[in-house]
């Protein structure tokens, strides 16, 4: 019910049920009344329907049955005044699945607490060399992470490779866990306006392209280098980034939501919102620290292969 704010849906789901308990009620009492007198003749009439030879016969329904029936109605009264069922109504228990999947997690904190908390202990790049530890990171990964980042941690569109060694807020391990911990907002604000005409945002879509080597238009290129100057403020005069305020490297060929002009326009001209949900509260510093340390080693295995791990 949580989704349903308006006090209405919990009467309309109150009233339905107590609606559908109540005609079921009703319709059985009342088939209980019906009477079929047998004939002397002892043969039982007919429904009236046939089907290939079968024909259904007018017999009241068995005692067995309808008591049968009456008992999963009482059972159902039972429940709904124990258990949630009656809109926004409780229950006389107080049960809630939310309440049975926080003692769920209680219990496990009680039996692994222990061992996260050993671990949290351990500087992450030495975490990160911790064979054990790297594999309770990856499964922490792909319980939590894996559906925007994918399996393999290579990202997709709108979500960063976290594989390679491009990082937006930097690539240590303490900006990682604050980017986990707390969650990030980048936006890169529409820029249409700012840099002029349809023909100048193109332009700088072919001056951003040079800058990382990629296939543009000289002469747009070079028209678009003035216009770049709207950017800078974010961007840095050489498109290096800032990793300060989350503002990319444009000198390289990593892009977000891909290299094409098209795409860079689009950009420029709508700009972009993303979301990093922080996940602090939800998990935990002492998960989010070995979660951490699998993140860095992704981007570091040259690191940990020096070191032998």
């Amino acid at each position: 019910m949580a989704d349903f704010v308006n006090g209405f849906w919990s009467i309309y789901i109150t009233v339905l049920v107590v609606l559908s308990i109540a005609g079921c009620a009703l319709l059985l009492w009342s088939q209980s009344q019906v009477k079929i007198e047998v004939p002397k003749n002892g043969k039982v009439e007919t429904t009236g329907h046939n089907f290939d030879g079968l024909e259904e016969l007018n017999n009241p329904m068995p005692r067995w049955w309808m008591w049968l029936f009456y008992i999963t109605i009482v059972f159902g009264i039972a429940y709904l005044a124990l258990y949630p069922g009656l809109g926004s109504y409780a229950g006389k228990l107080g049960w809630r699945s939310a309440g049975e999947y926080e003692q769920e997690l209680k219990l496990a904190d009680a039996e692994v607490g222990p061992m996260f908390a050993k671990y949290q202990q351990t500087d992450l790049k030495d975490l990160a060399a911790d064979p054990q530890a790297r594999a309770i990171g990856e499964r922490l990964f792909l319980t939590y992470c894996s559906q925007c980042h994918g399996s393999d941690a290579r990202g997709n569109k709108g979500y960063p490779n976290l594989a390679d060694a491009d990082w937006l807020h930097g690539g240590e391990p303490d900006a990682i866990k604050a980017t986990i911990l707390k969650g990030r907002h980048g936006q890169m604000p529409a820029m249409g306006a700012a840099v002029g005409t349809e023909k100048d945002i193109e332009n700088v879509a072919h001056y951003v392209l040079s800058l990382s080597g990629s296939t543009s238009d000289p002469i747009k290129s070079s028209l678009g280098k003035e216009k770049f100057a709207a950017c800078a403020a974010c961007h840095g005069a050489d498109g290096k980034g800032n990793p300060a305020v989350g503002a990319p490297n444009l000198t390289d060929k990593t892009w977000l939501y891909g290299g094409s002009a098209a795409t860079i326009m689009e950009t420029v001209r709508n700009g972009r919102k993303n979301v990093m949900p922080a996940f602090e509260d939800f998990l935990g510093e002492a998960k989010v620290h070995l979660l951490t340390a699998y993140i860095w080693g992704l981007s570091n295995k040259s690191t940990l292969a020096a070191a032998g791990q």
